[in-house]
């Protein structure tokens, strides 16, 4: 059996918007199953129950709206989300795209541990490092 980890990110009414740009950065497929489409929660029809971003280079996000009857704070600094890979090209396509409507925290360039590195807060308040995986030499 092999089993994978995939970053779930709860928001307030912005998951299907988060899931399509990440499909648009990322060339994957939404799929996605609002409140509407079940009977718990008739006061969130048109939001997200359950929903996912896969696209073909592997990047798999899962997203739902939170339901209102709980309480719902995005915190400071809860998780990053890394993303990493061995193609420079590839790492930088996504930066440009993930950089879209950002705030830029550590711009996209050479670092101490990787030839590209980056960090940045998209537009939906996610936190994310991005860089080029390169062999330790230190």
């Amino acid at each position: 059996m092999t089993l994978t980890t995939t970053l779930h990110i709860n928001f307030d009414g912005q998951a299907a918007a988060a899931l399509a740009f990440y499909a648009e950065v990322f060339g994957g497929t939404v799929t996605a199953v609002p409140y509407g489409d079940t009977a718990e929660v008739p006061h969130q029809r048109d939001q997200i129950v359950w929903g996912e971003m896969v696209a073909p280079s592997g990047v798999h996000v899962m997203a739902y709206d939170i339901q209102r009857s709980l309480s719902y704070d995005r915190g400071t600094n809860p998780f990053y989300l890394a993303l990493r890979g061995p193609d420079a090209d590839e790492v930088r396509s996504a930066w440009e795209g993930l950089s879209q409507d950002a705030e830029i925290l550590a711009p996209f360039g050479p670092s101490a541990f990787s030839p590209l590195y980056g960090k940045l807060v998209d537009r939906f308040g996610v936190v994310w490092i991005v860089d080029v995986i390169a062999p330790w030499n230190g």
